[in-house]
């Protein structure tokens, strides 16, 4: 039996085919085609990898081995994006030819594939690159070209350090936004002086404006905060500002606070962090395929790239609350997450960062990952690898629509990606598959698909809950839902080594996942089964070194877990990049 068809028949049986595996495979096999994706990245650097193709005979390993081949590519854009992508192969191969001129096409036809076209082609524009082009080559035109030599530089650890010393003075708000909330810290002096969380449906948003407003609300609201520190606590303002930062507190609310400020000459911040859940380069909202813009998109009444461009000027709208000079930093909700580890890590004396730098992942509605180099870089590229296609397989599970919690298949591209591997998406799913009562109470059908229920009130946060409760009281199909999920991160962190090759052993998990102990021990567990040289590490209490972390761990009213990102945003705000 052809090595193909082992892979066609898992898919068959609704099994999972890896693509990791696919590609190792692929590279031993005897007899194969050659044939090489050569990228030419945003920063005029090229990146080749091998894509060996092996023959085929029916018309059922063709498609199997177009679907092999988009993986291929979409991944590569995915991570990178880039200037121009290459298919370089024999030219004269009629039949591989062909394959490979399907492949691209699909990316021109296929609207969850076109989102890596989209997203290349605004980073270009706003780069004023030329415009991203795809293409054929012979193989005789490849070779990477070297990556550009830097000097030995300032190393991280002094850049991290010399960072959180800035933040020991002077007003910090660090705003960490998510798919279903929003997390905000404050500080001043080297205090932290409030947290504050507050839930959204970004994606239900016809116009920009409806993810504008609440980000800078919350941050005028933790404004009025800071000028509310030299009122009397038993004041009316100060009371009315305290209940505007409950949980609970609803948009009404924290406006009627804010008003009560408006009058005040209120205190301006020497700077603001902001993690955002999208591509972001040079401190610009770039990306535009993200489940957050899901309501603009559909939006037939209005010019998407118009209404999101309006996005890349939040920074600008922040930095009217900052001081003359003070700074605005703006990054992807993954290289954060990096950040955050490796700013606490750099903290603690004893603690050495490896020659790697740092790699974490938020996991909590979608997953963030991010990277930080040994040298403090923070590559400018998407790292979007929420999207990533690592599984061929899973025939039956690929049938449902996109909005069916039973499915592969991810809401915003319609692609089988890692949305429904890793993160609370997935989590549903799983626990599905594995035992349907664990759902009971938070889903609805209607016209045959079936969903967590968004109304009269949001339950896909309460539904995650639940799970990771069953989890710790011992339910085993529970249990089995969170060491899948982390046997499909080593999956991704496979993809993800290939792709980038970090050199970083350990990977630092944030988010909601790690909230119950129980649950990232099952994460833990399933990631070591496939990958038990590296290491997997909770970014709980026990990564709170710096002041401000410190000092969030000793509230007993939230969690690091839950607010590590937002604290971490205020150092960010002070961190040289350079």
């Amino acid at each position: 039996m052809k090595l193909i068809d082992k892979y066609i028949g898992l898919s068959r049986q609704g099994e999972a085919v890896w693509i990791s595996e696919v590609r190792e495979a692929f590279a031993s096999e005897p007899g194969t085609k050659a044939l090489k994706l050569r990228l030419s990245c945003l920063d005029g650097t090229q990146r080749d990898y091998a894509c060996p193709v092996p023959d085929w005979e029916t018309e059922e390993q063709r498609s199997f081995l177009l679907r092999y081949l988009r993986a291929r590519v979409f991944n590569v854009l995915s991570c990178y994006s880039g200037r121009a992508l290459y298919l370089g192969l024999d030219m004269e191969d009629g039949e591989l030819r062909a394959l490979a001129e399907d492949c691209l096409a699909a990316f021109y036809r296929e609207p969850g594939l076109k989102q890596a076209l989209n997203i290349a082609g605004r980073l270009c524009r706003s780069l004023g690159l030329p415009a991203f082009e795809m293409g054929l080559e012979g193989l005789d035109n490849h070779g990477a070209s070297p990556a550009p030599e830097t000097g030995p530089g300032e190393g991280l650890e002094t850049k991290l350090r010399r960072a959180v010393e800035s933040c020991r003075r002077g007003a910090f708000c660090g705003i960490d936004v998510g798919g279903t909330d929003i997390k905000l810290a404050l500080a001043l002096d080297g205090r932290l002086l409030a947290v504050k969380e507050y839930d959204w449906n970004p994606a239900a948003s016809p116009v920009a404006e409806g993810l504008i407003r609440p980000i800078l609300l919350l941050a005028e609201l933790m404004q009025a905060r800071l000028w509310a520190e030299y009122l009397p606590k038993d004041g009316p303002e100060r009371q009315l500002l305290e209940r505007a930062l409950e949980k609970e507190a609803g948009h009404e609310l924290m406006e009627s606070a804010v008003k009560a400020c408006s009058r005040a000459e209120l205190p301006m911040f020497s700077g603001i962090g902001l993690s955002f859940p999208d591509v972001v380069i040079n401190n610009r909202i770039l990306g535009g395929e993200t489940p957050k813009t899901k309501g603009m998109r559909e939006n037939r009444e209005l010019d998407y790239e118009k209404e999101f461009t309006k996005l890349s000027c939040l920074g600008a709208e922040l930095r009217k609350l900052c001081l003359p000079g003070g700074r605005v930093e703006i990054v992807n909700d993954g290289p954060m997450a990096a950040f955050s580890a490796a700013a606490e890590l750099a903290w603690d004396a004893k603690a050495r960062l490896g020659q790697g730098g740092i790699v974490a992942h938020s996991l909590g509605t979608d997953l963030g990952t991010g990277w930080i180099k040994a040298s403090g870089e923070i590559p400018d590229i998407p790292l979007e690898l929420y999207d990533l296609l690592v599984d061929l397989g899973s025939e039956g599970w690929r049938t449902y629509p996109a909005e069916d919690l039973r499915s592969v298949k991810n809401e915003n591209s319609g692609l089988p990606g890692l949305r429904r591997y890793l993160g609370q998406a997935a989590a549903y799913r799983m626990a599905w598959q594995l035992k349907p009562e664990l759902l009971e109470g938070f889903t609805e059908e209607k016209d045959g698909v079936l969903g967590i229920s968004m109304s009269p009130r949001d339950l896909r946060k309460p539904c995650l809950e639940s799970l990771m409760r069953s989890a710790a009281k011992g339910d085993e199909a529970a249990l089995e839902v969170f060491r899948r999920i982390g046997r499909n991160l080593a999956q991704m962190t496979r993809e993800m080594e290939y792709l980038l090759d970090t050199g970083a052993r350990s990977r630092y998990i944030f988010g909601r996942f790690i909230k119950e102990p129980v649950c990232f021990q099952l994460i833990r567990e399933g990631f070591c089964q496939l990958l038990p040289d590296m290491e997997l590490c909770p970014a709980d209490d026990g990564l709170a070194l710096t002041p401000l972390m410190e000092q969030l761990a000793g509230r007993r009213d939230v969690t690091v877990a839950q607010f590590a990102q937002a604290v971490s945003a205020i150092y960010f705000s002070a961190f040289d990049r350079g």
